[in-house]
């Protein structure tokens, strides 16, 4: 019980802080391409690279690593709104920008995670 509410409390904080994050780079201008929601899922892939190697190095509760990993980084990414941004751009016909953030999502995404594990090692 007590994982579960620390993953509920991680999941809330990951997304407000989404919210946050998309919204202040939305204000920086308008564009053709969802800035907000890629920016957002490649700093999770870092961030969960990070908490992964962090919390296999040291001695850390389960519990923590759970809120932290599905928890935060859960709740702070997001691939629903990604795969419906991407259905948007496809359906809008502007196909640069879906092929564009459709690979750049998912190779950045890995590369993400990798330059997460390589800064916490």
């Amino acid at each position: 019980m007590k994982s579960l509410l620390l993953i509920f409390l991680g999941g809330g904080t990951g997304s407000i802080l989404r919210y946050l994050l998309t919204i202040s780079i939305y204000r920086q201008g308008t564009t053709n391409f969802p800035w907000g929601t890629f920016a957002v899922n490649i700093l999770g892939c870092i961030l969960i690279g990070v908490f992964y190697t962090l919390t296999s190095r040291i001695h850390i509760n389960n519990d923590i690593r759970l809120m932290l990993t599905i928890g935060l980084c859960g709740g702070f990414t997001t691939f629903s709104t990604f795969s419906n941004e991407s259905l948007q751009l496809l359906k809008s016909g502007l196909y640069p920008s879906f092929f564009t953030y459709i690979i750049g999502s998912v190779v950045l995404g890995i590369l993400g995670v990798m330059l997460g594990i390589w800064m916490s090692e």
